[in-house]
This record gives structure tokens, C-alpha cells and sequence, in this order.
């Protein structure tokens, strides 16, 4: 009986040991993130591009290009389809699609027009960035209809202000100087059918 005793503890003694200490729950990890979470949105970097964007006529800062940031351009796509949506028209589909198409026609011009090159995200980053007030030309239809000499006004003023926006950041990120109203023109050709889906 001894002998199997002796065998016993022999079997089970190990150096393993259990360190059974408490260890108290921070709501940082090692990199300083709150509550270990890293999304990789910057909400600051948004807040500002979006002010660029309402604001037509102040000077755009040429880092705005620098970061491929689709979060804004994808929320400002899906308003608009939801916009559309309660003005009773479905065009999901022709908002993603006429955004694919038309941010490789930009990207294809802007690549040809300058010296340095630039990404197709950079691209979709600013032309989904400079959607934002066609969002808010399909917010007024969903109250009022565009189909008079008033809508037409606005959408063209709304044309207006989404090229302009997206030329000026363009022209400043790519020193493209003199040329804005060169990238401004199919810029506008891309928001016009966007306004027509709006307007129709």
C-alpha cells in the first residue's frame, strides 16, 4: 500500500505550478484603445472632410487625399438610397453601380490629367465625400416635388456645389493648378445623374 502511495504522488507531481492571482479588468488594453476595441474610423478625419465639403469656397487642404477613408462615402451613398426610398423610389442598385462606374471614369481622368498618380480609393473617398448635398437634395424630395422650374433650379445649383467641392479637392491634392474646371466638368456629369435619379 505504501509502495502504490509512493507511485501515486511519483505520477502526479509536476513543476507546473498555478499562479491563481487576481487580475484586475481594465477597460484599456496595451495600446491605450477603450475597452480594447479598434474600429479604425476616425470621426475626427470625417468631421472635417465633411466641412470641406459644405463649404465650397474655402481652401481645401491637399492631406484630405492622403487617407482612404470609405466610411463617410459609403454612409452618404446609403442615405441617399434611403432618401430615395422614402420618396417611393427604389435605385439602390443605381446608386452603388453609377458610383463604381463613374469613380473609375474620374479615377482613369484624373490619372491621365496629372503627374502623380492617384488610388482608386482616394478617388471614391472624395467623390463619396462630395455626394453629401445630393443627400440633401433627396432629403427636400421626399417633402416636395422637384418636377417644376424650382427643382430644376436647385438640382443644378446642387450640381454646382458637389463638383465644385470635388474639383477644389482634386486640383489642391494633386497640384493640379489651372485645371479645376477641367475636373469639375465630369464631376458634374456624374452628380447630373445622380440629380436625375433625385428629380425623376
Amino acid at each position: 500500500m505504501s509502495a502504490m502511495g509512493e507511485f501515486d504522488s511519483d505520477f502526479y507531481q509536476s513543476n507546473y505550478t498555478i499562479d491563481n492571482q487576481e487580475q484586475g479588468f481594465d477597460k484599456a488594453d496595451a495600446y491605450g484603445n477603450p475597452y480594447g476595441l479598434k474600429l479604425g474610423i476616425n470621426f475626427d478625419h470625417i468631421w472635417q472632410k465633411t466641412l470641406t465639403v459644405l463649404n465650397p469656397l474655402k481652401p481645401a487642404d491637399g492631406s484630405i487625399m492622403n487617407e482612404t477613408d470609405l466610411t463617410g462615402p459609403i454612409l452618404f451613398c446609403i442615405a441617399l438610397g434611403a432618401n430615395l426610398l422614402l420618396a417611393g423610389k427604389v435605385q439602390f442598385g443605381y446608386v452603388y453601380g453609377m458610383s463604381a462606374i463613374g469613380c473609375l471614369g474620374i479615377h482613369a481622368l484624373l490619372n491621365l490629367m496629372s503627374t502623380s498618380g492617384v488610388s482608386y480609393g482616394c478617388v471614391a473617398s472624395v467623390l463619396g465625400y462630395c455626394l453629401l448635398p445630393m443627400v440633401i437634395l433627396s432629403s427636400c424630395a421626399i417633402f416636395f416635388s422637384l418636377q417644376g422650374t424650382t427643382g430644376t433650379i436647385a438640382a443644378l445649383i446642387i450640381i454646382g456645389w458637389c463638383s465644385l467641392s470635388a474639383s477644389k479637392i482634386f486640383s489642391s491634392a494633386l497640384t493640379m493648378e489651372g485645371q479645376q474646371l477641367l475636373v469639375a466638368y465630369p464631376c458634374a456629369l456624374l452628380y447630373g445623374l445622380f440629380a436625375l435619379l433625385t428629380v425623376f
